[in-house]
């Protein structure tokens, strides 16, 4: 079918919509390809999903639901664009700007008081975290540098990253030694089908059910483990104690935006071990004011404004000397003040660590200075990869990114595989006793010791994403050429039984003459730093987990951003998802456009994405237009890098607007000077005529609007008719384009 489903998403992403949808719809007309558009951003998940609250002008359709049937289909054929995984105070701001707007959409409930409360926090479960992530994707991720993005960052190398000190770096990753995740994973593989429930048993011997007829597949691999709440907040205390003492700078780094259960709760503890004396000395109050330390130090300090001011200048004193009794804190924003320990979601583990590596071990202090980090990352599944690459770079130095091979990346994702499929199996003990997993049989599956306030979670990976997880792998490892090496632990549980199945699964593929390893992470990571060092590639087999986490860690160090990476998922049934990046730095992206009205948001990962998504148009269906545009495309973008037109980050010089216009010129280009269909060659001749006749006019007019202030009626649900007008300020662009 000739068809591709565009995502409406969130932020500057979604900006960037604004301006360059136009042009790809345009361009695929001619071509005979119709582009529909589907919502999933925030905003848009919440109104879809209170509908009964709504007026019928207001509902709009669950496009999410549609597009999870879509993608099961083999005509599937979806570029997602990144979007917001909410924590809760930003579902919170997103619901504030809506009943601002007129919708009558409910305030999420922080503590459950009714039975309307709990259905309202169930409710609002389907929107929080990654809600969009594991029901798009239906296969298994195959990420990478696009040839032509990796060529010239070669040839053209950031120079974002910073030296490693040669008198040594004093930077570590810490990690909790038992009573963690990792230490107490147990893990089972289903030899026949079964529906399982959760329950938590009480040492009184009392039974509560957590978790109901939950299905589960023949040779499906299923996992449990508990985070032992007192030997996290152990942990924290120690290490903020060796922090102070050695003068680093610590910092927290947490994924409590796809992990929207645990996480925060892990990060809430640790705001309960930097603040203990303020807590001891001020817990009355501080529930009576309805703090939730998951939320970080920010929403103390927004709580705190409704107290008296006596007692609020007290509290703020008592955090200002816990601050100076602590080591200092890594900042986010040291200008505003806004310190690791502020927002949960402000401290993305795949986003951070990347940085602490490009920086030379070092994070930004209240002084606006670069420091050595005490990195903590509490549980050990994959602490020992962050601390394998530091140690080599104390070792050997900063990466070069004119000579780094490359880590590609085939993972495991399917079907919620793994740890990013646990949200509504994850618990907080309510008391001391034994969650277990039940057979509908009666057999206790698995079960787990538990202390009040633990955290409980059951993951899963099924069998079938597990054989396509590992063909693909294969068949990258044949068409690149270059070693395939499988992260797994024989010591973890949950590894094992994966291992087992990847030695299960090999031998009916052809692998010969091919090098496939299975190494536990670290010594993966050692692997894989070796050959980069050499200018050498090599290909990742992930699961879910790490699979996030290198696919921003080595692109940043070789690209310089993670959204510049090719990310291809081939659906089970045939179709393609086609994601266009990270939209981990979206925010100040849009908080500069509001301000002086530039985006600086490249929309490379959107380009690149865009010809796999053509040649699979191409491939099913023989379209000669698809091909070429396919291939002028892939043109196009080696000259929009050559030639420099990626966004400015400063106002008053070209930006996103102006990248897609020069995209749009060399896409032109190219199809002009293709032979294989006059048609598209006539037509697309004059396109490229009048956009670079007008270069100048159009330049002017995308540049003259730089510097003031942009109104689009809204963050999270933007006006659509502002939105365009704000990000399509050129007159004789827009005829050009309306005119293909």
């Amino acid at each position: 079918m000739n068809r591709i489903t565009w995502t409406k998403s969130d932020e500057a992403p979604s900006l960037a919509s604004y301006s360059l949808l136009p042009v790809v719809e345009a361009y695929c007309k001619a071509a005979g390809i119709d582009i529909e558009v589907r919502d999933i951003s925030l905003a848009g998940r919440i109104i879809a999903n209170f509908p009964d609250q709504l007026t019928n002008e207001q509902k709009q359709p669950d496009d999410l639901a549609y597009l999870g049937e879509l993608v099961k289909q083999p005509e599937a054929n979806v570029i997602k664009l990144p979007n917001i995984s909410a924590s809760i105070p930003q579902l919170e701001s997103a619901i504030k700007e809506l009943q601002e707007k007129g919708y009558n959409i409910p305030s999420y409930p922080h503590k459950i008081k009714t039975q309307q409360d709990r259905k309202l926090i169930d409710r609002f479960a389907a929107v929080l975290g990654s809600a969009v992530n594991p029901v798009l994707r239906e296969g298994n991720s195959d990420r990478r540098p696009a040839k032509a993005v990796k060529q010239f960052a070669k040839k053209h190398p950031h120079g974002m990253v910073k030296p490693w000190p040669e008198n040594g770096s004093r930077a570590d990753v810490a990690y909790m030694q038992e009573g963690d995740f990792y230490g107490s994973e147990k893990s089972v593989t289903l030899e026949k089908p079964s529906s399982v429930k959760i329950e938590f048993v009480c040492e009184d011997g009392s039974k509560k059910t957590l978790k109901d007829s939950l299905p589960l597949l023949e040779g499906e691999v299923v996992d449990s483990a508990v985070m032992n709440v007192e030997a996290l907040e152990q942990f924290y205390s120690e290490k903020m104690k060796f922090a102070k003492e050695e003068g680093l700078l610590l910092s927290l780094h947490l994924k409590a935006t796809m992990m929207k259960v645990s996480d925060p709760i892990m990060f809430g503890h640790c705001v309960k071990v930097f603040l203990k004396d303020v807590i001891d000395k001020h817990s009355e109050t501080l529930d009576s004011l309805g703090v939730n330390l998951n939320y970080g130090l920010e929403n103390i300090f927004s709580k705190l404004e409704g107290l008296e001011p006596s007692k609020r200048h007290e509290i703020e004193t008592d955090i200002r000397k816990a601050y100076e009794n602590n080591p200092s804190l890594a900042m986010v924003d040291s200008r505003k003040g806004i310190t690791n320990l502020h927002v949960p979601n402000n401290i993305i583990i795949d986003a951070s660590m990347p940085n602490v590596v490009r920086d030379g071990g070092k994070m930004w202090n209240s002084d606006d200075e670069l420091q050595d980090t005490l990195a903590l990352i509490p549980d050990r599944s994959y602490a020992c990869v962050y601390q394998q690459i530091i140690e080599d770079c104390k070792e050997n130095g900063q990466f070069n990114p004119a000579e780094m091979g490359s880590v590609s990346n085939v993972g495991l994702m399917a079907k919620k595989a793994e740890e990013y499929g646990s949200h509504d199996k994850t618990f907080e003990a309510e008391a001391s006793g034994t969650i277990q997993v039940v057979s509908d049989s009666g057999e206790v599956l698995m079960s787990q010791k538990v202390s009040r306030g633990d955290i409980f979670r059951m993951c899963q990976a099924k069998d079938a994403p597990i054989k396509s997880w590992v063909e693909l792998a294969v068949s990258r490892a044949r068409e690149e050429g270059v070693p395939a090496v499988f992260w797994l632990d024989e010591k973890r549980a949950h590894d094992r039984e994966i291992i087992a199945k990847v030695k299960k699964y090999l031998p009916e593929f052809d692998t010969s003459g091919l090098t496939i390893e299975i190494l536990e992470p670290r010594e993966a990571m050692k692997y894989s730093l070796q050959r980069v060092r050499r200018g050498e590639d090599t290909i990742s087999v992930t699961g879910n987990v790490l699979r996030d986490y290198l696919t921003d860690l080595f692109p940043i160090l070789e690209l310089g951003t993670s959204a510049r990476m090719l990310s291809i998922v081939p659906l089970m049934n045939g179709g393609g998802l086609y994601e266009t990046g990270a939209g981990g730095s979206a925010p100040k992206h849009v908080a500069q456009f509001l301000r002086e009205n530039h985006l600086r948001w490249d929309s490379l990962g959107e380009y690149c994405a865009l010809v796999p998504s053509l040649e699979k148009i191409a491939q099913k269906t023989g379209s000669k237009k698809a091909a070429s545009l396919a291939d002028a495309l892939n043109n196009a973008i080696s000259d929009y890098l050559e030639n420099g037109k990626t966004p400015s980050r400063k106002a008053g010089e070209p930006d996103n607007r102006a990248s897609t216009y020069f995209l749009a010129m060399y896409w032109a280009k190219h199809l002009a000077q293709q032979k294989e269909d006059s048609e598209m060659a006539e037509r697309f001749a004059k396109v490229f005529s009048r956009l670079s006749e007008n270069e100048s006019r159009i330049m002017e007019d995308l540049l003259k609007v730089q510097g003031s202030a942009s109104d689009i009626g809204g963050y999270y649900k933007p006006d659509d008719k502002l939105a365009e007008k704000a990000m399509r300020p050129s007159e004789i662009l827009n005829e050009i384009i309306e005119g293909v």
